[in-house]
């Protein structure tokens, strides 16, 4: 799990819309990732339509936004065509991402154990080094403070 100021594990991805996305290949702009547990479920809805929703202020700022679960693209597809998304979602079936930046965890619901994406965001500055790091979301505010973190760097 990659820490503040180390640099972010770099990943292939494929992405929303056809093609894949490369960590390393994005240039020199900061990036911030979150990972959400599952597509089309109420809060992972409501953050993804909130970094939509946003994305022209990321944009306007230098920064690429990108959601990451370990949904199938053909899931990924239908929840941005539902939802009208414009933020890229990444598709990591294989959960080695995940695993590479701690978000596949043991969850506890009701007694019961699980493995699971805890809900968390990372932003990445334009050299690639973790500059922030929020882990066990709630999603309330969360995409103003990540845009106010962005604008910052």
């Amino acid at each position: 799990m990659p820490e503040i100021s180390q640099p972010a594990p770099d990943f292939t991805l494929p992405v929303t819309g056809g093609g894949s996305v490369t960590l390393s290949d994005l240039p020199g702009a900061p990036v911030v990732l979150y990972f959400y547990p599952r597509d089309d479920t109420p809060g992972c809805t409501r953050e993804s339509v909130g970094f939509s929703d946003r994305l022209a202020e990321f944009d306007a700022a230098g920064v690429k936004v990108f959601g990451i679960s370990r949904d199938t693209m053909a899931k990924h597809d239908r929840f941005a065509a539902k939802h009208a998304l414009d933020v890229p979602l990444l598709s990591d079936e294989e959960g080695s991402v995940t695993q590479d930046y701690g978000v596949w965890v043991e969850k506890n619901m009701y007694g019961k154990k699980s493995m699971g994406i805890e809900r968390a965001t990372y932003l990445i500055d334009d050299q690639g080094n973790v500059a922030r790091i929020w882990r066990k979301v709630k999603v309330d505010g969360h995409v103003d403070e990540v845009l106010e973190a962005a604008r910052a760097l």
